[in-house]
């Protein structure tokens, strides 16, 4: 076991580490954040961050939404009961509104509230997702939306269609794996094992009364059929890559998943993205990547996690096959100290961490550090993911710094296929959620500043 006195005295920022982490501007209009909680919640962090490019866009989203406050928002999306003037009064109402907080013009960032009487926002009619106030910003931002066009058309069509995933009328293909699970290693293999069981769930969704009342709300044109289909697949790899990611991790540090009593992934710095309107079966895919494991049980630990995901950590052993989730509301070193030091769970198997976003403020490399140098001291299998090359080189570097043993790292196979719009710079490159991995496992990192530099500049 690691000597807690070697963790506790990191808990202060490494000045070396500092100096990489990429510091934002200062937010214009900042909003108060709930006191109570119990570190930076990047949740918080990038609702305010929309100000930072666009001053008045948090508070046109919470207008709206028909809030007042950003505390509010967070109720909500913490699964919470919200303010009785929340809500809308129809299908078409909803989608105009959240068509509405899209509004602002991408060169300029004037809102609607700002144009004068002359000036209307319209949307470019080749993705129909980014707003100009009028000729001269559109021709004038072209030479920069040219190159990301065809991908937020993408966006522009996933963001109406992922209202079938969150009401249940596109149902996932799921059940054992027909082929053998190691002959599963990307999204190429998954979609040609389940061949004819995907076009089936397709097929439902795309004939479904649910798919023709979408469009009818949005009043716009149905795209065509392949248009809606690859907006599926999109989403449906958005929605699995999670569970899949933690089946590459499990594969790669070769976690015997067949041990008695199961296995336990832990999934720090979890956030509402992974527990707000989580359903049981959600890592199903996880355990048929496992045929015979002896149950997986998958807690997830952060700030942000949703007040009304189950809060249960049981350690009663699991049924074999099943595979359990759960959540715990706090930062993670406290939950190893309160939980694990003091025996009521057991170690986890594996550590996952979703984007932590540690390279990106001081104040999240801070609230990062305790836990990073936990992981990394009593040498749990960690794996990490990040939505860009850039993000991962920034990490990379950080946990060089910090003497993490890297065993692997480089472009996930199973990443999210979906396109992410960045909310408040439309025009700046669409990323993809998981997109890359990090891995390491205990101290004295193998490579050095120098190999990991020349690595970097030759690709990944």
């Amino acid at each position: 076991m690691a000597p807690r006195s070697r963790r506790r005295r990191h808990k202060k920022l490494i000045s070396s580490v500092a100096s990489m982490v990429v510091t934002p501007p200062p937010v214009v209009t900042p909003m108060p954040l709930t006191p109570s909680e119990p570190g930076p919640s990047i949740d918080a962090l990038g609702f305010l961050s929309l100000e930072n490019n666009v001053p008045g866009l948090s508070q046109l989203i919470l207008q709206k939404l028909n809030m007042k406050s950003y505390e509010e928002y967070k109720l909500v999306v913490d699964g919470g009961i919200p303010g009785s003037g929340f809500g809308f009064r129809c299908p078409q109402e909803m989608f105009q509104k959240m068509e509405d907080t899209f509004r602002f013009c991408a060169h300029c960032r004037a809102l609607p509230s700002g144009l004068s009487d002359s000036k209307v926002l319209r949307h470019c009619k080749r993705c129909r997702n980014v707003y100009y106030c009028g000729p001269e910003c559109q021709k004038s931002d072209w030479p920069a939306h040219r190159r990301v066009c065809q991908e937020l058309r993408l966006v522009a069509v996933d963001r109406l269609m992922e209202w079938l995933l969150i009401t249940g009328d596109f149902v996932l293909p799921s059940g054992p794996w027909p082929w053998p699970a190691e002959v599963v290693q990307d999204w190429e293999n998954w979609f040609s094992m389940k061949g004819l069981q995907l076009d089936a769930a397709i097929d439902a969704a795309l004939g479904s009364h649910a798919m023709t009342t979408l469009w009818a709300s949005i009043r716009r044109p149905r795209p065509d059929p392949d248009t809606l289909q690859g907006s599926l697949k999109r989403l449906l790899t958005d929605a699995l890559s999670r569970p899949l990611t933690m089946g590459l991790g499990l594969r790669a540090f070769r976690i015997d998943v067949g041990k008695t009593g199961g296995s336990t992934v832990h999934v720090i710095g979890a956030s509402h993205v992974e527990t707000f309107l989580a359903r049981p079966g959600d890592y199903d895919e996880l355990g048929y990547m496992f045929p015979g494991h002896l149950g997986l049980r998958v807690i997830m630990v952060g700030v942000d996690v949703a007040t009304g995901f189950s809060q249960s950590t049981s350690t009663s052993p699991l049924e074999p096959g099943t595979v359990q989730l759960s959540g715990h509301k706090g930062l993670y070193h406290d939950f190893w100290e309160e939980q694990i030091e003091t025996g009521q769970i057991a170690r986890p198997d594996l550590a996952v961490a979703f984007h932590p976003g540690f390279h990106s403020t001081p104040d999240l490399m801070e609230a990062w550090l305790p836990t990073l140098l936990l992981l990394r001291d009593y040498e749990i299998p960690t794996l990490i993911t990040v939505y860009s090359h850039q993000e991962l080189a920034t990490s990379l570097q950080i946990l060089v710094e910090l003497d993490t043993h890297i065993t692997a790292y480089g472009a996930n196979p199973f990443t999210s296929l979906k396109p992410e719009q960045v909310y408040s710079n439309p025009n700046k490159q669409p990323v993809y959620c998981s997109a890359y991995y990090i891995m390491f496992l205990g101290s004295s990192c193998q490579l050095d500043k120098r190999q990991l530099e020349e690595t970097l500049d030759g690709g990944v």
